[in-house]
């Protein structure tokens, strides 16, 4: 009984942090009118929460989790194909663009039935913390190509990384692999580090 009330803590906690990682970085991205999640994890992201909310339900709180996901990340990409547009209309045509995008989309939506199948896997969860890995390594990479704080914040930062230990703590305790054990602590190396990337950036603000 104890264990599954802990196990809720840990499915509570990382549904709820990472509502607030979504909405932070849309906030932030109507702010600064632009967009704040990679296009890879966007797609990724998306393909994941549409499999496991509408074709592969979980538990029915996971699905309602799942669900809200979803739905901030449709809000997510339509910021990302607005502003990322005008981000990049000097590097590549429109129709590139909106292209590549829904050509990555469908490929991972494939590529998360595949690994479902390949792993045995029909609660997603390879997918799932290998893509949270690949996210917290974009987002890295988006705060060094611009340079500033564009679509990103401390908050979202922060709300992200807890998220995050909740989820492997929670998988842990009674889910643990050896792949999935690797890929949360480097997940939450990179997390850690884009917290101290960005708390640069606002010291160079404040100097």
């Amino acid at each position: 009984m104890a264990q599954e009330k802990f196990l809720l803590i840990c499915q509570l906690g990382m549904g709820l942090f990472w509502i607030i990682t979504y909405i932070l970085i849309i906030k932030q991205g109507f702010q600064d009118k632009k967009y704040g999640m990679p296009m890879a994890a966007i797609c990724a992201n998306i393909s994941w929460e549409f499999i496991f909310a509408f074709m592969y339900p979980q538990n029915d709180l996971q699905r309602i989790i799942t669900f809200l996901w979803f739905l901030l990340d449709i809000m997510i990409m339509m910021q990302y194909l607005k502003y990322g547009h005008k981000e990049y209309q000097k590097l590549i045509p429109s129709k590139i663009f909106y292209a590549s995008f829904f050509i990555t989309l469908g490929a991972c939506f494939f590529i998360i039935l595949a690994m479902m199948h390949e792993f045995k896997d029909i609660a997603g969860k390879y997918a799932a913390f290998s893509q949270n890995l690949m996210m917290s390594g974009l987002f890295i990479a988006l705060l060094l190509q611009r340079g500033n704080l564009s679509g990103q914040s401390m908050g979202i930062a922060v709300c992200k990384m807890i998220g995050t230990i909740f989820a492997a703590v929670g998988f842990y305790m009674y889910f643990r692999t050896p792949l999935i054990t690797i890929v949360s602590l480097a997940t939450l190396f990179y997390d850690w580090l884009y917290i101290v990337l960005i708390y640069r950036l606002y010291q160079k603000r404040v100097m």
